[in-house]
């Protein structure tokens, strides 16, 4: 998980240190709002912050009301409208409204219930955080919670926080991840701009001279053969996989162990011809037909793209596309 998405955990470490924290969620928006439902911003009493619930428009009115929030220990639900001026200083179209919710640690939001909170997160377990705004009532459910649950799934599926009645639900959803196989040239631009976007990228190869510190510094490299590889990560539903080596050896098995799982999206480097010899050995090995369909191949969408970083950005926004379309 990246630094600046870690704010439950900022909020939970400021107050087992004494320093007082407050997280504040946004909890609706309403026309051009800086920031999505869900966004959430952790102060501390010593005046340190993480994450954000605008693009600076109402930041500094919302850590006013946390800090007053720490000295009472009441939750507090705020609304704010940014207007078209302040709106178009962030690089917004137009103005619109935001509520926020302000919640004082171990006053309000219970200390064990941030905490379990916080593990389901670290253990990539999706989770979402109900909270009654009637009642003030808090817990954490899944998707298999008897009251919430094919809403949860629908929720956590689309990634999307918000309203049912009076429940605010938060989704926590694992972070995302993109396990590239093959260290190739496009393998290089692609790993940056995934984490640009967003994923924790993993580079597989066993490769020593392609998967090499040198050619991609800073990234988690994996030289392990592909299959094995990925059943250490453990491929779920926030995991996209590209094969890129044009090694059967070598993307056979990643490809055949990304159908077995549960990953949201499985792309192949290759020519329409490439991937029809796939499909063969594919069917050869007995997976079925709607399985092999599933396949991203030739990878990436169809933007012209021709140099290595190109085809990276063709890549990612087809699995963008997937996530976010299905």
């Amino acid at each position: 998980m990246a630094d600046h998405d870690a704010i439950p955990e900022a909020a939970l470490e400021w107050h087992r240190t004494g320093q007082g924290a407050v997280l504040a969620t946004v909890i609706e928006t309403w026309g051009s709002a800086p920031r999505p439902v869900g966004s959430q911003l952790a102060v501390s009493g010593a005046g340190g912050m993480a994450g954000s619930v605008s693009g600076g428009c109402v930041e500094g009115a919302v850590i006013a009301e946390a800090l007053e929030a720490l000295g009472d220990g009441r939750p507090r639900l705020l609304d704010f409208g940014v207007s078209d001026e302040d709106a178009f200083a962030v690089g917004l179209a137009c103005g619109g409204r935001i509520r926020v919710l302000v919640e004082p640690v171990g006053a309000a939001l219970p200390e064990a219930l941030l905490a379990d909170l916080v593990a389901a997160r670290a253990a990539r377990r999706a989770v979402a955080y109900v909270v009654e705004t009637d009642s003030w009532a808090r817990r954490l459910a899944g998707p298999g919670d008897p009251d919430l649950g094919p809403v949860l799934a629908d929720r956590m599926r689309a990634d999307r926080s918000g309203f049912e009645g009076a429940a605010f639900i938060a989704i926590h959803n694992p972070p995302l991840r993109l396990a590239v196989v093959g260290a190739v040239h496009i393998a290089q631009p692609l790993v940056q701009m995934a984490r640009l976007a967003g994923f924790a990228p993993v580079v597989i190869d066993p490769r020593p001279a392609f998967g090499s510190e040198a050619r991609f510094p800073g990234e988690t490299l994996i030289d392990a053969w592909p299959d094995e590889a990925l059943a250490g990560l453990g491929l779920d539903a926030r995991t996209a996989v590209v094969t890129l080596t044009h090694d059967p050896k070598l993307d056979d098995p990643a490809i055949l162990a990304a159908l077995q799982s549960e990953a949201f999206y499985l792309g192949c480097l290759g020519s329409p011809r490439t991937h029809a010899k796939r499909v063969e050995r594919l069917q050869a090995a007995g997976v079925a037909p709607d399985r092999i369909a599933a396949i991203h191949a030739p990878v990436g969408l169809d933007i012209g793209a021709r140099s290595p970083a190109e085809i990276a950005v063709a890549i990612l926004a087809e699995i963008v596309q997937r996530l976010r379309r299905g």
